[in-house]
């Protein structure tokens, strides 16, 4: 591992400022983030192995900066309940994707998601056996499905009633746009441009970088990051991002169920 990031100094330059961006961002340090965004044009400028690469994370910082301000000037001039607070944070995750679309669209470069049929059969290899990936998701929905459930029998009833809704919408937002942005377009766009490991591992870090933005830690975050990276081993494992984001839908739904979000 250290001698990858060795070989590859300028594309851990980049990797180290795109996680500085989303925690600058995250806490409106605004002189942080402008030194940030000039780092990465400096790196576009002087490297153009790696240019496009520098673009996809500037353009997802700009964005990203873009979805902060509409969220605080939604809260500033509208009195939304809480529920309605987090829908549209949520549902604001279009403006990231609309970003990096027009990215690629404005370089004539191919937008892609794995977006096709999931190879269910597919055999992931363990240490002392081997199993197919529908039966390595189905495991990993069973574990956490108990977990979950152990949550959900502590909670009132009424609280069950009155989340069912909300989680739905919750859950379907959610899934969908955070699955398509990390999972979807920045994954495939970086693992053509650099390898899998760094799209694997930049998209995971950032993925959990990225829930500081609404009030999580960053040991919570870490744990995220932990989630991005069970995402990118299913989305790789079936060529498919719809598996993911059926797995996310699930997490989702239980974490409203448990409390987690409201």
């Amino acid at each position: 591992m250290l001698h990858y990031w060795r070989k590859n100094g300028v594309l851990l330059l980049l990797a180290l400022l795109f996680f500085a961006g989303l925690i600058l961002i995250s806490f409106s340090m605004e002189r942080g983030m402008y030194l940030v965004f000039l780092c990465l044009l400096v790196i576009y400028s002087r490297s153009p192995k790696h240019r496009f690469v520098a673009l996809i994370f500037f353009t997802f910082l700009g964005s990203f900066f873009l979805f902060q301000l509409t969220n605080q000037l939604l809260a500033d001039r509208f009195d939304l309940s809480e529920e309605q607070r987090i829908l549209c944070n949520r549902s604001l995750l279009i403006l990231i994707i609309a970003g990096l679309y027009i990215l690629h669209l404005f370089y004539k470069q191919k937008v892609s998601f794995f977006q096709q049929k999931p190879e269910w059969n597919h055999r992931i290899v363990l240490p002392f056996h081997s199993t197919s990936v529908f039966h390595f998701l189905l495991l990993g929905l069973i574990i956490n499905g108990v977990i979950f459930a152990s949550l959900i029998i502590q909670q009132e009833f009424s609280y069950l009633q009155s989340v069912v809704v909300f989680g739905l919408l919750f859950s379907i937002i959610n899934s969908v746009f955070e699955e398509v942005i990390w999972r979807g377009i920045v994954l495939s766009s970086l693992q053509k441009r650099t390898s899998l490991f760094y799209a694997v591992t930049v998209t995971s870090i950032g993925f959990g970088l990225m829930h500081l933005s609404i009030g999580f830690s960053f040991s919570a975050s870490l744990l995220f990051s932990f989630a991005g990276l069970a995402y990118a081993f299913i989305v790789w494992n079936t060529k498919s991002i719809y598996p993911a984001i059926l797995f996310h839908f699930i997490i989702n739904m239980g974490m409203v169920l448990s409390g987690w979000v409201l």
